[in-house]
């Protein structure tokens, strides 16, 4: 998983409902564009350089995938859509929202469309004094300089008042504080490690991953299936067991929650396709001597997706040792897994048909797929 970009952004609004605004400026930031982490105070400031109404200001940090040219067009027409026309020649003018760049890690970019880190804005305590409230120890990267020095030295004499009231962060209507423990589960290609990776990395989860890649019988067993199958199930049982007992057993005092991309019940699944039918008695008796022991999941989500999709998938990763899975295989693992989940009751079971979605590439469809998760 690529490592998404941090941008600092400041937003302002100065016509209209001002808190309003912001607060529809956030929501579509969320919708659109990343993932927010942190929104400052707002505060009341005076118009700067020109004579206006006194606007309302706040800074918030953003995690996002996009390139900052792609955020920048973001959040442009975000302001479209609220109403802003940007005027062709520059000058300061009253405005229903203004959102910029202030930051974006420590990158410095000087374009025709885009200039980070924001020209002057150690010049504008509008900016300074609610991004220290959310970035006080990041640096300038042209200046060398924390933010909170910046404050210090700013010699902007404006008078900013705090108001009280907070703006809500979208983000945090996904809540996952019910559960200890998600596995994440589905098929060859169903996105499961791609979802537990961004769910991870969006809210503070310790996350766990199958090392299936390290598995040396995988490339074996897809080519000939019947002669690996059983050393191919047994590895990764071991693999499996070891795995998860290590991994749960170790707490993460900074982490929220546990999420991973596999439950260990996937090898009973697994195995009782591949294996003849003396093999599987003798396997399950050794995993439900295993299973027993482990940790189950609070919360276990299963993403189905259609065989097509399946396949597209495989071929979109390019696995050499995968292209030549056929459908019977995956339609058998599927209703292997269906199956299983219809008997569960010692832990919550949520089936979620993704055949239709695609997670990675649309953030519409990861915010769908979060809501699902969470919904009742």
């Amino acid at each position: 998983m690529i490592k998404p970009t941090t941008f600092y952004i400041a937003l302002g609004s100065n016509k209209g409902d001002k808190f309003k605004n912001l607060q529809a400026a956030i929501d579509a930031i969320h919708t659109k564009i990343g993932h927010i982490k942190l929104i400052s105070k707002v505060y009341k400031s005076p118009a700067f350089g020109f004579e206006s109404d006194d606007f309302l200001n706040c800074c918030l940090v953003l995690e996002s995938d996009m390139q900052s040219e792609h955020v920048l067009q973001e959040l442009l027409s975000i302001e479209t859509a609220l109403g802003r026309t940007r005027k062709k020649d520059a000058g300061y003018e009253a405005r229903i929202i203004d959102l910029d760049i202030v930051f974006a890690e420590d990158k410095i970019i000087d374009t025709k469309a885009l200039r980070v880190p924001h020209p002057e804005m150690e010049k504008r305590k509008f900016v300074l004094l609610p991004l220290n409230d959310i970035a006080s120890k990041i640096k300038h990267p042209k200046l060398n300089k924390e933010v909170s020095v910046l404050l210090e030295e700013c010699e902007d004499e404006s008078i900013l008042e705090p108001i009280n009231i907070w703006l809500k962060n979208p983000s945090k209507a996904y809540n996952f504080s019910n559960y200890n423990y998600i596995a994440i589960e589905g098929n060859i290609g169903a996105g499961k490690t791609s979802l537990a990776n961004k769910m991870a990395y969006d809210f503070n989860a310790k996350l766990i991953l199958e090392r299936f890649a390290d598995n040396p019988f995988l490339p074996k067993f897809y080519e000939d299936a019947q002669r690996y199958a059983f050393t191919l199930e047994m590895s990764f049982l071991a693999d499996r067991y070891q795995q998860i007992s290590d991994d749960l057993s170790q707490l993460d005092l900074f982490k929220d929650f546990i999420v991973s991309d596999y439950d260990v019940f996937k090898s009973l699944i697994f195995s009782k396709i591949t294996l003849a039918e003396d093999e599987f008695m003798l396997y399950r008796k050794l995993f439900n001597l295993m299973y027993k022991d482990l940790k189950k999941p609070e919360l276990y989500v299963y993403l189905y997706q259609n065989t097509e999709r399946l396949q597209q998938n495989i071929k979109k990763r390019g696995r050499d040792y995968e292209q030549n899975i056929d459908n019977e295989y995956l339609e058998k693992i599927n209703t292997g897994y269906l199956e299983f989940l219809k008997t569960q009751n010692d832990f919550n079971v949520k089936i979620i048909d993704i055949s239709d979605r695609d997670f990675v590439e649309n953030r519409a469809d990861y915010l769908w797929v979060l809501g699902e998760i969470c919904g009742e």
